[in-house]
């Protein structure tokens, strides 16, 4: 942690500069570090930023550009708040809904250079014309209009420049991070932090990569061919880079934009249903999932207000799920909307989700309770902050082991639940859900379609059939020397501990020192103030060497 300690002490002096320390309820249950970094945030926030205080700017207006400021990863957060309705307060959510496509756009002139520079000539070769002026500014990239030599009006996608460095930076903080509490705490090693986060890493640099976007948005568009349910718009790939994607231009309504679908006399049933079928259809039929479905990358068509139809924009972040998880996944949601939690709890088992020492009947009716509320109300009557707390708090519990490639299915949920709030409260997504769901795994258990399976790898079965006796020597060579692989994996694992147990002491008393330096320098001058740099420089020094 202490590599990216310039990294922490530039997000602490942004947050002391927004006080954002004051939108945090006093009854909040604050680990104890995060209540140190607070106070000191209060003792003197001028110390650390320039930035107008309390007073200049609304609570929503300080989340919104202090996010923006701490740059794409946190920005990529306040998006996905942005949905939640049920977490945060109206003037929050009004502010963070900014983020989706309004984020302070780079120079145009910047632009046309990245634009020229990738397409090998001036903009005039290939565009009769660029507007500079942006049409959306979010923050990967930002978009210009433009027309087509042949007269077709286009967008131009265009990446920040620079911001490859400033996401590998932060994902570099967040991986030692996680890294620290995974050898801290047990329900952060469960949830096997610090693989999601690099498995997110990877994601968001794949979301640099517009020639990877430009051929998930063609899969998806040949996955909805004519489709009533959502239209995708066309890739130029004759004009696609890795910095540079030319598509169709769409028009639509922002799904966000309530206000028009009521003076358009929107059918917003209709369309919440169709979003959910959407959602079952991409993940469970194509196995092939957007999973970046805030509000600034989903319009509507409008044209039939009573069959509206969805335009689904930005595919760089897609899912895909294993065969194993695909078909864990859909057992899952459907136990959970047959109310069957016997069946959920052995399909999790099955999985392998569960340690085999669990108390299951105990673990069963923690989930009931948990669930339960959940299957019996409506959108609009449920508070789901303290149901996904609560299922934490369960997992860390029970020791129970989440697949980090689950990740991005979860935020994709969060989205699709939070739009469908917003569309239509009243909405039964069990009741529509689940015809969806188990026609799909009707076809799926279908016994024809295990055959054909099965047929299909029935040559790769018979040409390996040769390494098999090679494979019962290996496998009973390691049955024989595996005790004594097991005597020193736990001698290992007993002096791990060991050093685990002394490094989390002198991560303490070095922290404490630091944070007693801290806040001398912020309250004293002259030689008080360098004896407290000499404190802090003293306990940083003596955690490096340790």
């Amino acid at each position: 942690m202490l590599a990216h300690l310039p990294r922490l002490l530039v997000l602490w002096r942004i947050i002391a500069g927004y006080r954002l320390d004051t939108l945090i309820p006093a009854d909040a249950p604050i680990p104890l570090g995060v209540r140190l970094v607070l106070l000191l945030v209060r003792l003197h926030p001028a110390w650390w930023s320039a930035t107008p205080m309390l007073g200049t700017y609304d609570d929503g207006e300080r989340l919104r550009k202090a996010l923006e400021e701490m740059g794409p990863l946190f920005i990529k957060l306040g998006q996905l708040l942005s949905t939640r309705r049920d977490l945060l307060p109206p003037g929050l959510l009004d502010e963070l809904s900014k983020l989706q496509d309004r984020v302070p756009p780079f120079p145009s002139e910047t632009a046309k250079l990245i634009v020229e520079r990738e397409l090998g000539g001036p903009v005039e070769q290939f565009f009769s014309r660029f507007d500079e002026t942006p049409l959306a500014a979010a923050s990967i990239a930002q978009v210009h209009t433009a027309c087509r030599l042949d007269g077709r009006e286009v967008v131009v996608k265009v990446v920040r420049p620079g911001i490859e460095t400033a996401i590998r930076e932060d994902f570099g903080f967040l991986k030692a991070a996680a890294e620290w509490l995974e050898a801290r705490s047990p329900a952060m090693a469960a949830f096997h932090a610090w693989r999601i986060v690099c498995d997110y890493e990877q994601v968001l640099l794949g979301e640099l990569d517009l020639l990877q976007e430009a051929v998930n948005t063609t899969r998806m568009r040949n996955n909805f061919p004519g489709s009533a349910l959502i239209y995708v718009p066309e890739v130029h790939h004759d004009l696609c880079t890795h910095l540079v994607m030319v598509e169709e231009r769409i028009y639509g309504v922002p799904v966000s934009d309530h206000a028009t679908f009521d003076r358009l006399g929107v059918n917003r049933k209709v369309l919440a249903e169709k979003g959910l079928t959407v959602f079952f259809t991409q993940v469970f039929n194509h196995n092939f999932f957007h999973a970046d479905m805030h509000p600034g990358n989903i319009f509507v068509e409008t044209t039939d207000p009573a069959n509206p139809r969805y335009i689904a924009l930005d595919c760089a972040i897609m899912g895909e799920l294993s065969d194993k998880d695909h078909l864990t996944v859909a057992r899952l949601m459907m136990a959970v909307m047959q109310h069957d939690f016997n069946q959920l709890i052995d399909v999790a088992h099955q999985a392998g989700w569960i340690p085999p020492s669990t108390d299951i009947p105990a673990l069963t009716r923690e989930i009931r309770r948990l669930l339960t509320p959940m299957l019996q109300k409506r959108m609009d009557q449920l508070d789901f902050a303290p149901i996904l707390l609560g299922v934490l708090d369960v997992a860390r519990r029970y020791h129970l082991e989440v697949p980090p490639q689950l990740v991005l299915l979860m935020k994709t949920l969060v989205h699709v639940e939070g739009l469908g709030r917003e569309l239509y409260p009243s909405l039964d997504i069990w009741t529509l859900g689940k015809p969806l769901l188990g026609s799909w795994l009707t076809a799926r258990m279908n016994p024809a379609e295990s055959i054909k399976s099965l047929m299909k790898q029935t040559p790769a079965m018979v040409l390996g059939l040769s390494d098999l006796p090679g494979l019962v020597w290996d496998s009973l060579n390691n049955l024989r020397n595996s005790a004594s692989w097991q005597e020193r994996q736990w001698r290992e694992l007993q002096q791990l501990q060991y050093r685990m147990a002394a490094d989390r002491r002198r991560d303490w008393l070095a922290l404490s020192g630091f944070a007693l330096g801290l806040a001398g320098v912020l309250n004293s001058s002259g030689i008080s103030a360098f004896l407290c740099l000499l404190v802090m420089g003293l306990a940083v020094t003596w955690r490096i060497l340790a």
